[in-house]
């Protein structure tokens, strides 16, 4: 049996989420420590929790200390959130999407580049 796409990350989550990326598996004491937060422990191990039974990490008890890993990859869910925001705000029009990302910050000559780049790798894909 597939399991069920977990929803999308909220905000608070997607900060655990990315803590999780770059470290790897962890204890909630690890991501606490990583994300240098104000809030307490109980706090970070309750969102976890919370994450877990959504479906945005699983958890691995076969230790004491239980330790937490995504469930998706941050390619994919940068990806899955992406294109919920371009269909549900640009009703899907992808050009309209690039160009106000464009415009909200300058973007660099390297990064421009590599936004060419894309751009004739995806064109030649095509023919």
């Amino acid at each position: 049996m597939r399991k069920k796409t977990p929803p999308h990350p909220t905000d608070a989550e997607l900060g655990i989420l990315s803590v999780l990326w770059k470290r790897g598996p962890s204890t909630v004491r690890e991501v606490h420590e990583e994300m240098g937060s104000p809030g307490a422990y109980t706090t970070v191990l309750k969102q976890l929790q919370i994450m877990s039974a959504k479906g945005l990490v699983e958890r691995d008890t076969t230790a004491r200390t239980h330790v937490y890993r995504p469930r998706l990859g941050e390619d994919e869910t940068q990806g899955r959130l992406v294109r919920h925001f371009l269909h549900r705000v640009f009703a899907g029009a992808g050009q309209k999407l690039v160009l106000h990302a464009l415009a909200a910050r300058k973007a660099s000559k390297a990064e421009l580049a590599e936004i060419r780049r894309m751009l004739d790798e995806l064109e030649s894909e095509r023919e």
